[in-house]
């Protein structure tokens, strides 16, 4: 496994452990619902979308058939993604505390993050038109055609 997908798996089990944290203390002591955009955004930025994002990968230049466009703009894409999710939770979690100020918190790691996926997005889609920008050809068989029942009863 590339050392690519695995920091965006290991960030994303990271996040879905401090999440079940956050979604345990809301259970045990319910006034601390107040948390819940926290653990909102720490579950589904922080573990699903960062599972989504090393799946992807891993599995996209190998459907495609080409290398990843820049491994550097992924690497920017980890540190953006997770430090702005840690910012945007910070951010909640002070709010809920009625702190001042945390909209700046909350406003650049919305930045950060929103710049994080924009960087997937442009990866994938220069991934899947290759290097030269134009779609490569298609393999003849990407699907194995069934053998007739005849055909393997002569086999």
């Amino acid at each position: 496994m590339d050392w690519l997908v695995r920091a965006f798996i290991k960030s994303s089990v990271s996040w879905l452990a401090l999440g079940v944290v956050i979604g345990i203390a809301m259970g045990v002591h319910p006034a601390w619902t107040v948390y819940r955009a926290a653990h909102l955004h720490t579950m589904l930025l922080g573990f699903v979308t960062m599972m989504i994002f090393g799946v992807a990968y891993h599995v996209i230049p190998r459907f495609a058939g080409h290398p990843l466009h820049s491994r550097r703009a992924a690497l920017a894409h980890w540190w953006l993604a997770n430090a702005g999710l840690a910012l945007m939770v910070a951010g909640f979690i002070y709010r809920a505390n009625g702190a001042p100020q945390t909209g700046t918190l909350l406003g650049a790691g919305g930045v950060l993050s929103g710049i994080g996926a924009y960087v997937f997005a442009y990866l994938i889609w220069r991934t899947i038109d290759g290097p030269s920008g134009r779609r490569a050809a298609a393999p003849v068989a990407l699907i194995a055609q069934p053998v007739p029942i005849r055909a393997r009863a002569q086999r």
